[in-house]
């Protein structure tokens, strides 16, 4: 979907802080001159300028020239351009699901082994990125294919540091003192404990998904969340139902959200937040992902401060970390393609754009104080210390669920309708799906 200091678990930020470096050497690549590589990607206007650094680091470096093409179509031209057998080199997807349909079909070239053991050592959660960039072939037989690379976060709670210190209130280190916390809130009256909208226009819902697919990493293992994805866990499964009901614990409870449960509906996402900043307030916390300041009251971004959506210290699960990001793949094999694929690998092709702003690496052989913001450094923390990366589900199902049954779905649960009720719906809307 869409895509200053932060205090987290401890033992989070403690696991981030360990795994950084001091500086990382520069590149050195292989002799390429007269190579010649194409890209495909989804980056423009500034992004494109910073993706541009990275490219310029790893020509002055082997001697290769990188002509990349990037656009807002990317996706749909990567499609064309692998059937009609005229790829360029490499591909950029903006999410995995679409990299998977073109390994199907013989499109992607594989990294191999080796790249795939890479990733498992060298990013935090690595076997979550592992798997994330591991697809089917034409033959059904499974080989990895992606390297992410620029990737967000999902699980934050935003709130104002001066609210919490007028009343006391600490951030939560796990989730039942999140609950905990928001009863307090609650039963101190005032500001309500969450601001929460659906609202987005045709597609108003999703923010809802975000706040399930949160709790489905936190009750259950990462099995059952790919399961889910997958449709081998149907919707109406017990441990789903549990999830839309853990969201539900929150939402649905009109002493716990501003404007009263039902009203969660109507309110756009984008609005949503803008109540954490009266004075006084009408809520202190708002869950959303990293890109929300965006529609913070103007100058106000600077008092707002975010900490990790925590997860249940009674279950066990670990950090789970939900989000998004992008993903290379070869989709024309050269030298030069593996070239700049290795080169993705070394820290300098991460922090050359981190410098810039608008990056997140699980890589965790970068220097975090490359990062260009105090914010950026701690959602880079969240994801070192994440011990388990998922892809945000709703865009990884069918369109016909996870953009439609799924979103409005979320907006009758919200409404008043049951959790089971709502989930047999959802799973009608997959099994209808030839």
């Amino acid at each position: 979907m869409f895509k200053k200091t932060i205090t987290a678990a401890g033992a989070l930020l403690a696991l981030a802080t360990l795994v950084s470096p001091a500086t990382a050497a520069d590149y050195k690549g292989p002799n390429l001159k007269g190579e010649v590589i194409t890209i495909t990607c989804p980056w423009t206007g500034a992004e494109e300028g910073m993706f541009k650094k990275v490219v310029a680091n790893f020509e002055a470096a082997t001697g290769a020239i990188v002509k990349h093409s990037c656009s807002q179509s990317s996706e749909q031209q990567i499609v064309i351009d692998i059937k009609a057998g005229s790829p360029t080199n490499i591909s950029v997807f903006p999410q995995p699901g679409l990299a998977a349909n073109m390994a199907a079909i013989g499109g992607l070239t594989p990294l191999g082994p080796k790249a795939q053991d890479w990733v498992k050592k060298n990013y935090a959660a690595g076997s979550s990125w592992a798997d994330l960039g591991t697809y089917k072939n034409k033959a059904g037989k499974d080989e990895f294919y992606g390297l992410f690379y620029n990737v967000n976060v999902k699980s934050l709670v935003w709130y104002i540091p001066e609210n919490f210190k007028e009343k006391g209130y600490k951030v939560p280190k796990s989730m039942e003192e999140l609950q905990a916390l928001t009863k307090r809130m609650a039963s101190d009256g005032g500001a309500k404990p969450w601001c929460i909208g659906l609202g987005s226009d045709a597609a108003t819902g999703w923010p809802a998904t975000d706040w399930v697919e949160d709790m489905m990493l936190r009750t259950q293992s990462p099995e059952v969340y790919d399961g889910w994805v997958n449709n081998q866990v149907k919707f109406n499964d017990p441990r789903v139902i549990e999830a839309i009901e853990a969201y539900g614990w929150f939402a649905k409870n009109d002493a716990y959200v501003d404007g009263g449960a039902k009203a969660v509906a109507t309110v756009s996402f984008k609005d949503s937040p803008k109540a954490l900043f009266g004075s006084p307030p009408k809520c202190y916390m708002h869950r959303q992902a990293s890109f929300i300041p965006a529609f913070f009251p103007e100058g106000k971004a600077s008092d707002a401060d975010f900490f990790y959506f925590p997860s249940f210290a009674g279950k066990k699960l670990g950090n789970p970390v939900l989000g998004g990001g992008t993903i290379l793949t070869i989709t024309k094999d050269s030298k030069g393609a593996q070239a700049f694929m290795e080169y993705l690998q070394h820290p300098q092709a991460h922090e050359i754009w981190m410098a810039e702003g608008g990056f997140l690496t699980p890589h965790k052989g970068v220097d975090l104080a490359k990062y260009k913001t105090p914010a950026l450094k701690k959602q880079g923390e969240i994801l070192l210390g994440a011990t388990t990366f998922r892809f945000d589900g709703s865009d990884l199902m069918p369109g016909a669920v996870g953009a439609g049954s799924f979103w409005k779905g979320m907006v009758n649960y919200s409404g008043g309708a049951s959790a089971k009720s709502v989930a047999d719906e959802i799973q009608k809307s997959w099994d209808a799906i030839k």
